[in-house]
């Protein structure tokens, strides 16, 4: 009978600590789990819109633990990615049409897969702008372009320089002046289908006022003066051009320079002979001062200049004046100059005078 009590206790204690070492509302029923699946999934796509090709894939879904994005795109470990719960995968894709493959997994180990279509799209160029600088050397930029084609526009059937983004093409001669105005343009490429094109207006001498809405005169100085294009107050004689040059006088050494971007080429000539017309019969004997400045001399830096002083020798007609720089010696025979500065009675006051001027020519 004793040990029947001994059993019986023994059993109830070991009742009661099993009761004990499970905590309250856990009763260890996994059963549910061969039930869990992920549900509602799908994918985010963020896309970059600056002609990168990155994409960022954001997986989605309800029950998900981790997600294997395939991204239609690439080989080897570039071509997928493992992506945890609440997290993102990049790829960096061509302009082009993808099937982008998801495989969904959850706590369990079951999967669940879905493919997307994605469409990457390049954007056009914008703010193309063409520098030119000393020797004819061309740079570009633009926002959204990859590369550039150049065709500096002289030769006929042309095929375009290659330009990468962020370079600059070496110096190109134009050729010898009569030819111009040359008509410069660009393609630029977006790394896809987008392209834009712009073109640019080259202009050197000869220079006459004939073309409308073009002024290749920039007053400058202190007081300033006025350069303006007007019709020709005495077409006759030697010059009956429409329109003129005015160059109205603002300070002693105030002018006014040219906006060429093709620079003057002393291969074609040292002389440079311009038309003028004198309205005021007190100024016979004023000089009439042509500098160039910005030389470029192979291998020399940009620097230098070449000045020439020519007195007007007549009032009331057009005369032909020369500036012949041939009698500088320490000018190179191949040297360009990549400004041209009109200037007139430099060393006087002479506020207010008026010249007009007419054919810049370059020649021998």
């Amino acid at each position: 009978m004793k040990n029947i009590k001994l059993i019986f206790s023994f059993v109830l204690l070991l009742a009661v600590a099993i009761s004990c070492s499970i905590p309250d509302g856990i009763d260890y029923d996994t059963s549910f789990l061969s039930s869990a699946t992920s549900a509602n999934v799908s994918s985010i796509f963020t896309i970059s819109t600056d002609n990168s090709g990155k994409v960022i894939v954001t997986p989605t879904g309800e029950g998900v633990t981790s997600s294997k994005v395939f991204f239609g795109h690439g080989i080897g470990t570039d071509a997928s990615a493992v992506v945890a719960t609440g997290g993102s995968a990049s790829h960096i894709y061509p302009e082009g049409s993808y099937t982008v493959n998801i495989i969904y997994t959850d706590v369990i180990g079951n999967q669940t897969t879905a493919n997307y279509p994605l469409v990457v799209t390049y954007r056009a160029p914008e703010d193309v702008v063409i520098k030119t600088s000393g020797e004819m050397k061309v740079n570009v930029t633009a926002s959204y372009a990859k590369s550039f084609l150049v065709y500096y526009g002289d030769v006929p059937n042309e095929v375009g320089t290659p330009l990468p983004l962020g370079q600059t093409l070496p110096a190109h001669t134009y050729p010898a002046p009569g030819s111009s105005p040359f008509v410069m343009k660009v393609e630029a490429f977006s790394g896809g289908a987008a392209t834009t094109t712009v073109t640019k207006t080259l202009y050197d001498l000869p220079i006459d006022f004939e073309t409308p809405d073009v002024d290749l005169f920039a007053p400058y100085g202190s007081p300033i003066s006025q350069f303006d294009t007007v019709n020709n107050p005495n077409a006759t004689g030697l010059n009956t051009s429409s329109k003129v040059g005015m160059f109205t006088k603002g300070g002693t050494t105030s002018g006014t320079i040219s906006l060429l971007n093709i620079p003057v080429n002393f291969a074609y000539g040292k002389k440079i002979k311009v038309m003028v017309y004198n309205p005021n019969p007190a100024n016979i004997g004023k000089n009439v001062t042509l500098l160039l400045q910005g030389a470029i001399v192979p291998g020399q830096p940009a620097n230098g200049v070449a000045i020439k002083k020519v007195p007007i020798t007549t009032s009331g007609v057009w005369e032909q004046i020369v500036f012949d720089y041939g009698t500088i010696s320490a000018i190179p025979a191949g040297a360009k100059f990549g400004q041209l500065i009109l200037r007139y009675n430099d060393t006087q006051a002479g506020v207010q005078e008026v010249l007009y001027v007419d054919n810049f020519i370059l020649t021998n």
